[in-house]
């Protein structure tokens, strides 16, 4: 499936509901965060390998609103949802702590 990039809150609401009985990992990044451009293409791979889950881009200056609900002070930051609540996060390029907890989650 790839990685998802809603275009509005409308869209990132619609994929969380449609998808609420899997792991959804969503990497709220900015296209001027460097340590965002490294974590970038490992996250695109990441979505290759664990194929059951949903990964999802949230640009923050793109998408304020979405930003704001979920509190994001550090990007990148990764928030693991499933059945429509919040039960895991990485803030900042981990990409080892990252890969762990997605194969603990799903």
């Amino acid at each position: 499936m790839g990685v998802l990039e809603p275009e509005d809150s409308e869209e990132f609401d619609r994929i969380l509901e449609e998808n609420a009985s899997s792991l959804v990992v969503i990497d709220f990044f900015a296209t001027w965060c460097g340590p965002c451009k490294i974590m970038g293409p490992k996250f695109n791979k990441m979505s290759n390998e664990f194929t059951d889950v949903i990964f999802v881009k949230v640009d923050v200056d793109e998408n304020e609103d979405i930003v704001s609900r979920f509190q994001i002070n550090v990007m990148p930051t990764f928030i693991f949802m499933k059945g429509g609540e919040q039960i895991d996060s990485v803030e900042g390029s981990m990409e080892d702590q990252l890969r762990q907890k997605l194969s603990a989650n799903h």
